[in-house]
């Protein structure tokens, strides 16, 4: 087994990685917002619950971004696949700033909210 090979190999582990941390990550949040219903207001799960998606979600996506990064670099360091993948991690980062600012109300470089 030669080094793209492995390298190969690893990026694929990164890619199912990810996605099977936003699987989880929904399906967590799933049995919490049903283990909510019973114990609290529905608008209150509805917010824990979208909450863990987002939060599953962010993670899976800097997981994939890893992956990428890792395929891209050590398997086709060519220009146009290195702007690929500029392209690729700017969009990755627009909805990770996207999903906080929906969560939590601010952007990730701003200081949390007091209260």
């Amino acid at each position: 087994m030669d080094q793209i090979e492995i390298i190969r190999g690893v990026s694929n582990v990164m890619d199912a990685l990810g996605v099977s941390v936003v699987a989880i990550g929904v399906l967590w949040g799933l049995y919490g917002f049903a283990k909510a219903l019973i114990t609290q207001s529905s608008d209150i799960a509805y917010k824990t619950f979208r909450a863990q998606i987002v939060r599953s979600l962010i993670l899976g996506l800097e997981i994939l971004v890893a992956g990428d990064v890792i395929r891209t670099v050590a398997i086709s360091p060519t220009l146009t696949s290195v702007a690929v993948l500029g392209l690729i991690v700017l969009i990755r980062c627009f909805l990770s700033w996207s999903l906080t600012l929906e969560i939590d109300g601010r952007w990730p470089w701003q200081p949390p909210r007091n209260g």
